[in-house]
Protein backbone atom coordinates (compact mmCIF):
# COMPACT_ATOMS: atom_id res chain seq x y z
CA UNK A 1 0.00 0.00 0.00
CA UNK A 2 2.28 0.94 -2.57
CA UNK A 3 2.44 1.85 -0.21
CA UNK A 4 1.34 2.52 -0.46
CA UNK A 5 3.34 3.39 1.18
CA UNK A 6 1.41 6.00 1.81
CA UNK A 7 -2.16 3.01 2.20
CA UNK A 8 -1.33 -0.08 3.18
CA UNK A 9 -4.42 -2.12 3.57
CA UNK A 10 -2.83 -5.09 3.68
CA UNK A 11 -0.79 -3.69 7.54
CA UNK A 12 -4.21 -2.19 8.50
CA UNK A 13 -5.95 -5.15 8.55
CA UNK A 14 -3.20 -7.19 10.75
CA UNK A 15 -3.19 -4.23 12.86
CA UNK A 16 -6.67 -4.19 12.99
CA UNK A 17 -6.64 -8.34 14.35
CA UNK A 18 -4.14 -7.30 16.85
CA UNK A 19 -5.57 -3.77 18.00
CA UNK A 20 -6.04 -5.59 21.91
CA UNK A 21 -2.01 -4.25 21.98
CA UNK A 22 -2.80 -0.66 21.57
CA UNK A 23 -4.31 -0.82 25.25
CA UNK A 24 -0.78 -0.22 26.74
CA UNK A 25 -0.91 2.45 29.38
CA UNK A 26 2.52 4.26 27.38
CA UNK A 27 0.20 5.39 25.21
CA UNK A 28 -2.00 8.06 24.51
CA UNK A 29 -5.19 6.21 24.84
CA UNK A 30 -7.41 5.55 21.26
CA UNK A 31 -9.89 3.79 20.52
CA UNK A 32 -9.22 -0.08 19.30
CA UNK A 33 -7.25 -0.72 16.56
CA UNK A 34 -6.25 3.04 16.26
CA UNK A 35 -2.42 3.72 15.32
CA UNK A 36 -1.56 5.13 18.56
CA UNK A 37 1.79 7.44 19.18
CA UNK A 38 3.18 7.03 22.26
CA UNK A 39 2.89 10.08 24.80
CA UNK A 40 5.28 12.70 24.38
CA UNK A 41 5.70 12.97 28.19
CA UNK A 42 5.99 9.45 28.69
CA UNK A 43 8.97 9.29 26.69
CA UNK A 44 10.60 12.14 28.07
CA UNK A 45 9.38 11.28 31.69
CA UNK A 46 11.48 7.63 31.66
CA UNK A 47 14.64 9.92 31.68
CA UNK A 48 13.87 12.29 34.16
CA UNK A 49 12.79 9.36 37.00
CA UNK A 50 15.92 7.46 35.99
CA UNK A 51 18.22 10.73 36.77
CA UNK A 52 16.17 11.33 39.50
CA UNK A 53 16.28 7.98 41.48
CA UNK A 54 20.33 7.76 40.47
CA UNK A 55 20.38 11.03 41.84
CA UNK A 56 19.02 10.16 45.46
CA UNK A 57 20.93 7.23 45.36
CA UNK A 58 24.11 9.45 45.39
CA UNK A 59 22.36 11.48 48.02
CA UNK A 60 21.86 9.03 50.65
CA UNK A 61 25.85 8.20 50.09
CA UNK A 62 26.93 11.40 51.71
CA UNK A 63 29.09 14.24 50.34
CA UNK A 64 33.11 13.21 50.11
CA UNK A 65 35.30 16.18 51.13
CA UNK A 66 37.79 15.79 48.38
CA UNK A 67 37.91 16.15 45.02
CA UNK A 68 39.21 12.96 43.79
CA UNK A 69 36.28 11.21 45.63
CA UNK A 70 33.70 13.62 44.09
CA UNK A 71 34.90 12.93 40.76
CA UNK A 72 34.56 8.80 41.21
CA UNK A 73 31.15 9.67 42.71
CA UNK A 74 29.90 11.93 39.70
CA UNK A 75 31.40 8.96 37.34
CA UNK A 76 29.69 6.59 39.73
CA UNK A 77 26.02 8.68 39.52
CA UNK A 78 26.22 9.04 35.19
CA UNK A 79 26.87 5.08 35.44
CA UNK A 80 24.16 4.13 37.68
CA UNK A 81 21.90 6.92 35.83
CA UNK A 82 22.98 5.02 32.62
CA UNK A 83 21.89 1.78 33.67
CA UNK A 84 18.61 2.97 35.16
CA UNK A 85 17.94 4.67 31.90
CA UNK A 86 18.94 0.85 29.74
CA UNK A 87 16.99 -0.47 32.65
CA UNK A 88 13.89 1.66 32.02
CA UNK A 89 13.98 1.07 28.20
CA UNK A 90 14.33 -2.89 28.37
CA UNK A 91 11.75 -3.40 31.34
CA UNK A 92 8.23 -3.43 28.89
CA UNK A 93 8.52 -3.64 24.51
CA UNK A 94 6.55 0.10 24.80
CA UNK A 95 9.48 1.68 26.40
CA UNK A 96 11.73 -0.22 23.90
CA UNK A 97 10.02 1.01 21.30
CA UNK A 98 9.65 4.48 22.73
CA UNK A 99 13.39 4.61 22.83
CA UNK A 100 13.50 3.54 19.52
CA UNK A 101 11.09 6.09 18.25
CA UNK A 102 13.43 8.92 20.13
CA UNK A 103 15.83 7.87 18.61
CA UNK A 104 14.83 7.65 15.28
CA UNK A 105 14.01 11.17 15.36
CA UNK A 106 16.94 12.70 16.61
CA UNK A 107 18.98 11.18 13.54
CA UNK A 108 16.29 12.88 11.27
CA UNK A 109 16.48 16.16 13.07
CA UNK A 110 20.27 15.87 13.24
CA UNK A 111 20.66 15.18 9.39
CA UNK A 112 18.04 17.99 9.02
CA UNK A 113 20.63 20.59 11.18
CA UNK A 114 23.39 19.47 9.66
CA UNK A 115 21.86 20.32 6.16
CA UNK A 116 21.08 23.76 7.46
CA UNK A 117 24.21 24.36 8.88
CA UNK A 118 26.33 23.06 5.49
CA UNK A 119 24.26 25.14 3.40
CA UNK A 120 24.37 28.46 5.16
CA UNK A 121 28.45 27.92 5.65
CA UNK A 122 28.62 27.20 1.68
CA UNK A 123 26.48 29.99 0.53
CA UNK A 124 27.29 32.01 -1.71
CA UNK A 125 26.01 34.74 -4.60
CA UNK A 126 26.14 32.32 -6.87
CA UNK A 127 23.79 29.34 -5.77
CA UNK A 128 20.62 29.37 -7.67
CA UNK A 129 17.59 30.22 -6.40
CA UNK A 130 14.52 28.23 -6.97
CA UNK A 131 12.46 29.25 -9.61
CA UNK A 132 8.75 30.69 -8.09
CA UNK A 133 6.86 28.54 -11.02
CA UNK A 134 8.97 25.49 -9.05
CA UNK A 135 7.61 26.49 -5.45
CA UNK A 136 4.31 27.39 -7.17
CA UNK A 137 4.02 23.66 -8.48
CA UNK A 138 5.41 22.07 -5.32
CA UNK A 139 3.00 24.36 -3.14
CA UNK A 140 -0.03 23.20 -5.30
CA UNK A 141 0.57 19.41 -5.62
CA UNK A 142 1.83 18.52 -1.67
CA UNK A 143 -1.07 20.49 -0.37
CA UNK A 144 -3.14 18.22 -2.58
CA UNK A 145 -1.20 15.11 -2.68
CA UNK A 146 -1.15 14.95 1.54
CA UNK A 147 -4.90 15.54 2.08
CA UNK A 148 -5.52 12.88 -0.83
CA UNK A 149 -2.87 10.79 1.09
CA UNK A 150 -4.79 11.41 4.99
CA UNK A 151 -7.83 10.32 3.05
CA UNK A 152 -6.51 7.11 2.45
CA UNK A 153 -4.60 6.38 6.01
CA UNK A 154 -7.81 7.73 7.71
CA UNK A 155 -9.22 4.18 6.32
CA UNK A 156 -6.53 2.07 6.77
CA UNK A 157 -6.61 1.45 10.60
CA UNK A 158 -10.12 0.20 10.44
CA UNK A 159 -10.18 -1.74 7.44
CA UNK A 160 -10.83 -5.34 9.49
CA UNK A 161 -12.89 -3.72 12.02
CA UNK A 162 -15.70 -2.04 10.11
CA UNK A 163 -15.83 -4.64 7.85
CA UNK A 164 -16.18 -7.23 10.92
CA UNK A 165 -18.55 -5.81 12.53
CA UNK A 166 -21.09 -6.11 9.91
CA UNK A 167 -24.15 -8.73 10.58
CA UNK A 168 -25.46 -10.68 7.30
CA UNK A 169 -28.84 -12.62 8.11
CA UNK A 170 -27.86 -12.88 11.65
CA UNK A 171 -24.21 -13.94 11.59
CA UNK A 172 -21.64 -11.76 12.44
CA UNK A 173 -18.73 -11.19 9.62
CA UNK A 174 -15.94 -14.19 9.57
CA UNK A 175 -12.67 -13.70 9.00
CA UNK A 176 -13.16 -15.72 5.54
CA UNK A 177 -15.30 -12.91 4.84
CA UNK A 178 -13.25 -10.12 5.30
CA UNK A 179 -10.61 -11.59 3.31
CA UNK A 180 -12.70 -11.59 0.30
CA UNK A 181 -13.42 -8.37 0.67
CA UNK A 182 -9.92 -7.26 1.38
CA UNK A 183 -8.77 -9.22 -2.24
CA UNK A 184 -11.62 -7.77 -3.68
CA UNK A 185 -10.01 -4.74 -3.64
CA UNK A 186 -6.82 -6.30 -4.95
CA UNK A 187 -8.52 -7.80 -7.59
CA UNK A 188 -10.13 -3.98 -8.92
CA UNK A 189 -7.02 -2.02 -8.81
CA UNK A 190 -5.32 -5.46 -11.17
CA UNK A 191 -8.12 -5.79 -13.26
CA UNK A 192 -9.01 -1.76 -13.74
CA UNK A 193 -5.52 -0.53 -13.35
CA UNK A 194 -4.57 -0.19 -16.64
CA UNK A 195 -8.24 0.85 -18.19
CA UNK A 196 -8.74 4.04 -15.34
CA UNK A 197 -4.52 4.27 -16.33
CA UNK A 198 -5.28 4.87 -19.98
CA UNK A 199 -8.48 7.32 -19.51
CA UNK A 200 -6.46 9.44 -17.11
CA UNK A 201 -3.62 9.95 -19.52
CA UNK A 202 -6.15 10.36 -22.26
CA UNK A 203 -8.69 12.87 -20.10
CA UNK A 204 -5.93 15.02 -18.40
CA UNK A 205 -4.95 13.82 -14.82
CA UNK A 206 -6.75 16.09 -13.25
CA UNK A 207 -10.10 14.71 -14.25
CA UNK A 208 -8.19 11.35 -13.07
CA UNK A 209 -7.32 12.80 -9.67
CA UNK A 210 -11.30 14.23 -9.02
CA UNK A 211 -12.06 10.51 -10.44
CA UNK A 212 -9.90 8.79 -7.38
CA UNK A 213 -11.56 11.05 -4.55
CA UNK A 214 -15.29 10.39 -5.99
CA UNK A 215 -14.69 6.94 -6.24
CA UNK A 216 -12.81 6.45 -3.25
CA UNK A 217 -15.48 8.57 -1.13
CA UNK A 218 -18.68 6.08 -2.51
CA UNK A 219 -16.23 3.13 -1.56
CA UNK A 220 -15.77 4.69 2.09
CA UNK A 221 -19.41 5.48 1.93
CA UNK A 222 -20.55 1.76 1.32
CA UNK A 223 -18.97 0.93 4.85
CA UNK A 224 -22.37 2.41 6.66
CA UNK A 225 -24.66 -0.52 4.65
CA UNK A 226 -24.55 -4.08 6.00
CA UNK A 227 -25.60 -5.39 2.63
CA UNK A 228 -22.44 -7.74 1.46
CA UNK A 229 -23.23 -6.91 -2.45
CA UNK A 230 -23.10 -2.95 -1.65
CA UNK A 231 -19.30 -4.11 0.47
CA UNK A 232 -18.42 -5.71 -2.18
CA UNK A 233 -19.01 -2.77 -4.95
CA UNK A 234 -17.28 -0.72 -1.95
CA UNK A 235 -14.10 -2.76 -2.30
CA UNK A 236 -14.24 -2.56 -6.01
CA UNK A 237 -14.39 1.13 -5.94
CA UNK A 238 -12.05 2.22 -3.42
CA UNK A 239 -9.61 -0.59 -6.00
CA UNK A 240 -10.26 1.52 -9.00
CA UNK A 241 -9.85 4.56 -6.99
CA UNK A 242 -5.88 3.34 -5.50
CA UNK A 243 -5.04 2.67 -8.94
CA UNK A 244 -5.76 6.63 -9.64
CA UNK A 245 -4.17 7.41 -6.56
CA UNK A 246 -1.04 6.22 -7.21
CA UNK A 247 -0.69 7.15 -10.78
CA UNK A 248 -2.67 10.51 -11.62
CA UNK A 249 -1.29 12.80 -9.14
CA UNK A 250 2.21 11.46 -9.88
CA UNK A 251 1.32 11.75 -13.72
CA UNK A 252 -0.07 15.41 -13.45
CA UNK A 253 3.24 16.58 -11.42
CA UNK A 254 5.86 14.95 -13.77
CA UNK A 255 3.54 16.45 -16.91
CA UNK A 256 3.43 19.85 -15.31
CA UNK A 257 6.77 20.11 -14.21
CA UNK A 258 8.10 18.85 -17.82
CA UNK A 259 5.93 21.71 -19.48
CA UNK A 260 8.57 24.66 -17.45
CA UNK A 261 11.87 26.37 -17.58
CA UNK A 262 13.84 23.64 -15.27
CA UNK A 263 11.32 21.15 -13.73
CA UNK A 264 12.52 18.03 -14.43
CA UNK A 265 15.49 19.52 -12.09
CA UNK A 266 13.00 19.50 -9.01
CA UNK A 267 11.33 16.38 -9.58
CA UNK A 268 13.67 14.32 -7.08
CA UNK A 269 13.28 17.01 -4.35
CA UNK A 270 9.77 17.46 -5.24
CA UNK A 271 8.78 13.63 -4.12
CA UNK A 272 11.31 13.56 -1.21
CA UNK A 273 9.08 16.02 0.11
CA UNK A 274 6.12 14.31 -0.90
CA UNK A 275 7.12 11.21 0.75
CA UNK A 276 8.59 12.60 3.85
CA UNK A 277 5.20 14.77 4.62
CA UNK A 278 2.94 11.23 4.05
CA UNK A 279 4.89 9.53 6.66
CA UNK A 280 3.88 12.94 8.94
CA UNK A 281 0.88 12.13 7.83
CA UNK A 282 0.27 8.43 8.16
CA UNK A 283 0.77 8.54 11.88
CA UNK A 284 -1.09 11.86 12.52
CA UNK A 285 -3.86 9.82 10.68
CA UNK A 286 -3.92 7.12 12.59
CA UNK A 287 -4.55 9.84 15.50
CA UNK A 288 -7.55 11.25 13.66
CA UNK A 289 -9.07 7.97 12.52
CA UNK A 290 -8.98 7.03 16.63
CA UNK A 291 -10.63 9.66 17.90
CA UNK A 292 -13.10 9.28 14.67
CA UNK A 293 -13.98 5.66 16.17
CA UNK A 294 -14.37 6.87 19.48
CA UNK A 295 -17.00 9.51 18.24
CA UNK A 296 -18.53 7.38 15.43
CA UNK A 297 -18.06 3.76 15.65
CA UNK A 298 -15.70 1.89 13.46
CA UNK A 299 -17.39 3.65 10.21
CA UNK A 300 -16.24 7.09 11.75
CA UNK A 301 -12.46 7.03 10.19
CA UNK A 302 -14.38 6.46 6.47
CA UNK A 303 -16.78 8.84 7.34
CA UNK A 304 -13.92 11.44 8.26
CA UNK A 305 -11.79 10.23 5.05
CA UNK A 306 -14.68 11.63 2.75
CA UNK A 307 -14.25 14.99 4.39
CA UNK A 308 -10.18 15.04 3.20
CA UNK A 309 -11.14 13.81 -0.22
CA UNK A 310 -13.24 16.50 -1.04
CA UNK A 311 -10.98 19.36 0.17
CA UNK A 312 -8.07 17.43 -1.78
CA UNK A 313 -10.86 17.73 -4.85
CA UNK A 314 -11.80 21.17 -4.31
CA UNK A 315 -7.91 22.54 -3.96
CA UNK A 316 -7.28 20.53 -7.10
CA UNK A 317 -9.96 22.06 -8.86
CA UNK A 318 -8.99 25.41 -8.25
CA UNK A 319 -5.30 25.07 -8.04
CA UNK A 320 -4.11 22.21 -10.46
CA UNK A 321 -4.63 22.97 -14.65
CA UNK A 322 -5.21 19.79 -17.02
CA UNK A 323 -2.64 18.22 -18.63
CA UNK A 324 -3.04 15.17 -20.74
CA UNK A 325 -1.37 12.78 -22.54
CA UNK A 326 0.55 13.25 -26.16
CA UNK A 327 -1.52 12.08 -28.72
CA UNK A 328 0.21 9.14 -31.27
CA UNK A 329 0.72 9.99 -34.43
CA UNK A 330 -2.65 9.52 -35.82
CA UNK A 331 -3.68 12.54 -33.65
CA UNK A 332 -5.46 9.63 -31.08
CA UNK A 333 -5.63 8.92 -27.96
CA UNK A 334 -3.25 6.29 -26.13
CA UNK A 335 -4.00 3.35 -25.82
CA UNK A 336 -3.45 -0.23 -23.82
CA UNK A 337 -1.72 -1.58 -26.81
CA UNK A 338 0.29 1.48 -27.60
CA UNK A 339 1.33 1.38 -24.39
CA UNK A 340 2.53 -2.55 -24.24
CA UNK A 341 4.11 -1.43 -27.69
CA UNK A 342 6.27 1.11 -25.86
CA UNK A 343 7.72 -0.72 -23.48
CA UNK A 344 8.82 -4.03 -25.22
CA UNK A 345 10.39 -1.16 -27.89
CA UNK A 346 12.25 -0.12 -24.51
CA UNK A 347 13.96 -2.38 -21.96
CA UNK A 348 14.78 0.51 -19.88
CA UNK A 349 11.12 0.76 -19.45
CA UNK A 350 11.10 -2.62 -18.61
CA UNK A 351 13.79 -2.63 -16.04
CA UNK A 352 11.79 0.19 -13.81
CA UNK A 353 8.48 -1.97 -13.94
CA UNK A 354 9.69 -4.63 -12.63
CA UNK A 355 12.00 -2.46 -9.92
CA UNK A 356 8.07 -1.38 -9.30
CA UNK A 357 6.64 -4.46 -9.60
CA UNK A 358 8.81 -6.52 -7.37
CA UNK A 359 9.79 -3.94 -4.87
CA UNK A 360 5.79 -3.23 -4.17
CA UNK A 361 5.04 -6.78 -3.97
CA UNK A 362 7.75 -7.68 -1.84
CA UNK A 363 6.35 -4.59 0.33
CA UNK A 364 3.04 -5.57 0.70
CA UNK A 365 3.80 -8.76 1.76
CA UNK A 366 6.04 -7.69 4.35
CA UNK A 367 3.34 -6.20 5.84
CA UNK A 368 1.26 -8.95 5.94
CA UNK A 369 3.47 -10.62 7.67
CA UNK A 370 6.27 -8.15 10.26
CA UNK A 371 3.22 -8.43 13.20
CA UNK A 372 3.46 -11.99 13.65
CA UNK A 373 7.25 -12.19 12.72
CA UNK A 374 7.29 -9.33 15.75
CA UNK A 375 4.98 -10.48 18.64
CA UNK A 376 6.42 -14.19 19.42
CA UNK A 377 10.31 -12.62 19.15
CA UNK A 378 8.51 -9.54 21.54
CA UNK A 379 6.85 -12.12 23.87
CA UNK A 380 9.70 -14.23 24.46
CA UNK A 381 11.78 -11.25 25.03
CA UNK A 382 9.33 -9.94 28.16
CA UNK A 383 8.02 -12.90 29.32
CA UNK A 384 4.95 -12.79 27.30
CA UNK A 385 4.59 -9.03 27.33
CA UNK A 386 1.79 -7.92 24.60
CA UNK A 387 3.07 -6.03 21.16
CA UNK A 388 2.37 -2.30 21.13
CA UNK A 389 1.57 -2.48 17.26
CA UNK A 390 1.05 1.23 17.51
CA UNK A 391 4.19 2.72 18.57
CA UNK A 392 6.11 -0.21 16.64
CA UNK A 393 4.14 1.92 13.47
CA UNK A 394 5.33 4.90 14.37
CA UNK A 395 8.96 3.59 14.09
CA UNK A 396 8.62 2.17 10.96
CA UNK A 397 6.79 5.57 9.87
CA UNK A 398 10.01 7.38 11.70
CA UNK A 399 12.19 5.16 9.64
CA UNK A 400 10.23 6.38 6.40
CA UNK A 401 10.87 9.41 7.33
CA UNK A 402 14.54 9.18 7.75
CA UNK A 403 14.91 7.12 3.74
CA UNK A 404 12.90 10.29 2.45
CA UNK A 405 15.41 12.71 4.02
CA UNK A 406 18.20 10.84 3.04
CA UNK A 407 17.01 10.33 -0.22
CA UNK A 408 16.62 14.28 -0.15
CA UNK A 409 20.28 14.97 0.89
CA UNK A 410 21.62 12.79 -1.86
CA UNK A 411 19.90 14.64 -4.40
CA UNK A 412 20.88 17.61 -3.00
CA UNK A 413 24.32 16.16 -3.14
CA UNK A 414 23.78 15.22 -7.16
CA UNK A 415 24.05 11.41 -6.06
CA UNK A 416 22.41 10.32 -9.73
CA UNK A 417 18.73 7.74 -8.42
CA UNK A 418 19.66 5.09 -10.27
CA UNK A 419 23.24 4.92 -7.73
CA UNK A 420 21.05 5.82 -4.60
CA UNK A 421 18.74 3.32 -5.56
CA UNK A 422 20.69 0.17 -6.71
CA UNK A 423 22.33 1.00 -3.31
CA UNK A 424 19.42 1.11 -1.58
CA UNK A 425 17.63 -1.71 -2.94
CA UNK A 426 21.01 -3.91 -1.79
CA UNK A 427 20.35 -2.80 2.03
CA UNK A 428 16.59 -3.38 1.25
CA UNK A 429 17.09 -7.23 0.51
CA UNK A 430 19.65 -8.04 3.23
CA UNK A 431 17.62 -6.65 5.46
CA UNK A 432 15.13 -8.89 4.61
CA UNK A 433 16.90 -11.79 4.11
CA UNK A 434 18.33 -11.13 7.70
CA UNK A 435 14.34 -10.94 8.67
CA UNK A 436 13.30 -13.90 7.40
CA UNK A 437 16.38 -16.06 8.83
CA UNK A 438 15.67 -14.83 12.05
CA UNK A 439 12.18 -15.97 12.09
CA UNK A 440 13.01 -19.65 11.13
CA UNK A 441 16.02 -19.39 13.70
CA UNK A 442 15.38 -17.05 16.15
CA UNK A 443 15.97 -19.61 19.16
CA UNK A 444 19.94 -19.80 18.03
CA UNK A 445 20.01 -15.92 17.12
CA UNK A 446 21.99 -13.95 20.41
CA UNK A 447 19.71 -10.92 20.15
CA UNK A 448 17.04 -11.92 18.18
CA UNK A 449 14.57 -8.79 19.16
CA UNK A 450 17.23 -6.53 18.32
CA UNK A 451 18.18 -7.96 15.23
CA UNK A 452 14.73 -8.09 14.12
CA UNK A 453 13.62 -4.94 14.53
CA UNK A 454 17.25 -3.16 13.46
CA UNK A 455 16.25 -5.64 10.19
CA UNK A 456 12.66 -3.98 9.93
CA UNK A 457 13.81 -0.47 10.65
CA UNK A 458 16.35 -0.59 7.69
CA UNK A 459 14.18 -1.96 5.22
CA UNK A 460 11.25 0.52 6.33
CA UNK A 461 13.92 3.28 5.51
CA UNK A 462 14.34 1.70 2.31
CA UNK A 463 10.57 1.90 1.88
CA UNK A 464 11.24 5.49 2.83
CA UNK A 465 13.98 5.97 -0.25
CA UNK A 466 11.75 4.28 -2.31
CA UNK A 467 9.02 6.04 -3.26
CA UNK A 468 10.53 8.80 -3.91
CA UNK A 469 13.28 7.07 -5.96
CA UNK A 470 11.26 5.34 -8.53
CA UNK A 471 9.08 8.47 -8.74
CA UNK A 472 12.00 10.33 -10.21
CA UNK A 473 12.97 6.89 -12.17
CA UNK A 474 9.47 6.83 -14.05
CA UNK A 475 10.14 10.44 -14.37
CA UNK A 476 13.33 9.95 -16.62
CA UNK A 477 12.50 6.66 -18.77
CA UNK A 478 8.44 6.37 -18.88
CA UNK A 479 7.25 8.51 -21.29
CA UNK A 480 4.66 11.18 -20.79
CA UNK A 481 2.47 10.26 -23.47
CA UNK A 482 1.51 7.06 -21.58
CA UNK A 483 2.60 6.90 -18.59
CA UNK A 484 -0.70 6.41 -15.90
CA UNK A 485 -1.48 3.24 -17.86
CA UNK A 486 2.22 1.80 -18.17
CA UNK A 487 2.45 2.39 -14.49
CA UNK A 488 -0.95 0.45 -14.05
CA UNK A 489 -0.18 -2.44 -15.93
CA UNK A 490 3.36 -2.87 -14.06
CA UNK A 491 0.52 -3.29 -10.87
CA UNK A 492 -0.71 -6.62 -12.62
CA UNK A 493 2.04 -8.51 -11.48
CA UNK A 494 2.70 -6.93 -8.74
CA UNK A 495 -1.20 -7.68 -7.34
CA UNK A 496 -0.71 -11.40 -8.39
CA UNK A 497 2.25 -12.13 -6.39
CA UNK A 498 0.73 -10.59 -3.49
CA UNK A 499 -2.59 -12.42 -3.51
CA UNK A 500 -0.79 -15.44 -4.69
CA UNK A 501 1.28 -15.40 -1.24
CA UNK A 502 -1.60 -14.26 0.97
CA UNK A 503 -3.79 -17.40 -0.15
CA UNK A 504 -0.43 -19.59 0.27
CA UNK A 505 0.32 -17.99 3.61
CA UNK A 506 -0.94 -21.21 5.42
CA UNK A 507 1.51 -23.32 3.70
CA UNK A 508 4.23 -21.14 3.54
CA UNK A 509 4.65 -19.44 6.91
CA UNK A 510 6.13 -16.25 7.93
CA UNK A 511 9.45 -17.27 7.21
CA UNK A 512 8.49 -18.47 4.07
CA UNK A 513 6.47 -15.67 2.97
CA UNK A 514 9.31 -13.01 4.03
CA UNK A 515 12.13 -15.51 2.13
CA UNK A 516 9.82 -14.69 -0.96
CA UNK A 517 10.14 -10.87 -0.50
CA UNK A 518 13.63 -11.19 0.09
CA UNK A 519 13.71 -12.82 -3.12
CA UNK A 520 11.93 -10.18 -5.39
CA UNK A 521 13.90 -8.02 -4.00
CA UNK A 522 16.59 -9.51 -5.13
CA UNK A 523 15.55 -9.59 -8.35
CA UNK A 524 14.37 -6.01 -8.28
CA UNK A 525 18.11 -5.10 -7.16
CA UNK A 526 19.59 -7.16 -10.23
CA UNK A 527 17.14 -5.21 -11.84
CA UNK A 528 18.57 -1.66 -11.32
CA UNK A 529 22.01 -2.41 -11.79
CA UNK A 530 21.84 -3.88 -14.95
CA UNK A 531 19.22 -0.36 -15.56
CA UNK A 532 22.28 1.46 -13.87
CA UNK A 533 24.94 0.45 -16.02
CA UNK A 534 22.46 1.01 -19.17
CA UNK A 535 22.22 4.61 -18.22
CA UNK A 536 25.76 4.88 -18.32
CA UNK A 537 26.23 3.39 -21.53
CA UNK A 538 24.37 5.43 -22.83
Amino acid sequence: MSPSITTKLALICYLSLSAEAFSSNNFIKTPRASLAIPSPSVRLGYTNDALSNAFQSHQNQGKSTTRGTSTATQISLSIRGGSAIASTISSSPTNFFNANLVGLALITALIKIFDRLTRKDNSSDEDEPKPAAIKSLQIKFLSVFWLLRCADWLQGPYFYEVYSSKIFNGVPASLAVVSKLFLTGFASTALFGPLVGRLSDSKGRKRGTLAFALLYSLGAATTKSNVLGVLLMGRVLSGIGTSLLFSAPEAWLVGEAMSKEKGGQYLGETFGLAYAGDALVAIIAGQFAGAAAGARGPTGPFELSIGFLVAGAALASFLWTENKAEKNANDEAPTIGDAVNVIKKDPKIILVGAVQSLFEAAMYIFVLQWPPAISGIIANSFNGSATPYGTVFSCFMASCLLGSTIFGQLVKKNVPTETSTSAMLSVATVAMGIAAWISRSSTIVAMPLAALVAAFFAFEGCVGMYFPSIGTLRSKYVPDSHRSVIMNLFGIPLNVLVVSVFLSIKRLGVSGALGISTGALALATASMFKLKSMSKDN
